[in-house]
């Protein structure tokens, strides 16, 4: 997955980098000389399909995914009978490890979390994975391997955790630096601002 910029976040118009100070919330606009223009005009030639496409963009690159992981992510929720579909994609994405990690706090972004399991600091259920895209399930524990947490990349974790607000299906034990997984993420928890019928619809086609 290319590296998520700001630029990236002002052409869609809201913010995926995951980066605290994201470029988009001091120019919500898209780069370039013309970009205040652009908003206007884009807004009144926008058609369906565009606005489905820059909706699948949005949460793509929030997430951090290639078009074929969320693609796949996409059509096992609208495949799943038992669930309403954008609950059971929500479902899909943070049950990712690489998302998981970010979720309790372990690592600043996304793509940070997904750096930390690639390169084998993340244990789950006490053993050592590499594997980002890894669904972990419920009452798994997802912990920081103990050789791995005297490194740089966790030398303000817990200044970092003390902040930390975790979602309700996860429990963060902040002194063991471990969280488990209590239940099945809420529709209502997921980073707001992406329309998922939008998105259900442009894979449906």
């Amino acid at each position: 997955m290319a590296r998520v910029t700001c630029k990236i976040c002002r052409r869609l118009g809201f913010s995926v980098c995951g980066k605290e100070k994201c470029a988009f919330k001091r120019k919500p606009y898209p780069p370039g000389i013309h970009g205040r223009t652009r908003v206007s005009r884009r807004r009144s030639n926008s058609s369906e399909y565009g606005n489905q496409l820059k909706e699948k963009q949005k949460i793509k690159f929030l997430y951090g995914l290639r078009e074929k992981q969320f693609k796949n992510i996409v059509l096992k929720a609208i495949a799943a009978k038992s669930a309403e579909t954008s609950r059971r994609m929500i479902e899909l994405l943070e049950a990712r490890l690489d998302n998981i990690v970010y979720r309790l706090g372990f690592a600043p972004s996304r793509s940070a979390a997904r750096q930390m399991v690639g390169h084998g600091h993340i244990m789950v259920d006490g053993r050592r994975t590499t594997i980002p895209s890894r669904f972990v399930k419920k009452d798994q524990v997802v912990s920081i391997r103990p050789q791995s947490s005297g490194l740089g990349i966790f030398r303000d974790l817990d200044l970092r955790l003390k902040k930390q607000q975790t979602p309700s299906w996860l429990n963060l034990d902040k002194n063991k630096r471990e969280g488990k997984v209590v239940g099945l993420p809420p529709l209502e928890e997921a980073d707001s601002g992406v329309n998922l019928n939008a998105v259900i619809e442009f894979y449906s086609r």
